[in-house]
């Protein structure tokens, strides 16, 4: 499936943190997949600063990189996976704009 840096970021960020052991070997190389590279980094100047409280890490990139997608394998386990995840999203009215596309992408597809 082709994912934005967006996506990719949020991706990352609502798979659940804790599941069976199985489960959630999968989830950690889904997160693998869907990590930034050392050249990916560096072309499209990623990095993380922190918020206005300085707490919290807001991840940046060039805005020139907006629409480069990336192809990530995603197995039928891993959108199970995911589709749960964003199901949950949903379920508590927590689809916003960030998360939006991808439940275009998973749920509607």
């Amino acid at each position: 499936m082709k994912l934005t840096i967006l996506e990719r970021i949020t991706l990352a960020q609502i798979l659940p943190t804790e599941s069976s052991y199985v489960t959630l070997k999968i989830i950690s190389e889904l997160k693998m997949d869907l990590s930034f590279s050392e050249a990916e980094h560096k072309q499209y100047n990623i990095k993380e600063v922190p918020d206005a409280d300085g707490k919290k890490g807001i991840i940046t990139w060039d805005e020139s990189a907006q629409l480069v997608v990336k192809e990530v394998v995603i197995g039928a386990k891993a959108k199970e996976i995911i589709c749960d995840a964003l199901k949950r999203l949903d379920k508590a009215g927590k689809i916003n704009v960030q998360n939006s596309t991808l439940y275009e992408k998973f749920m509607m597809s």
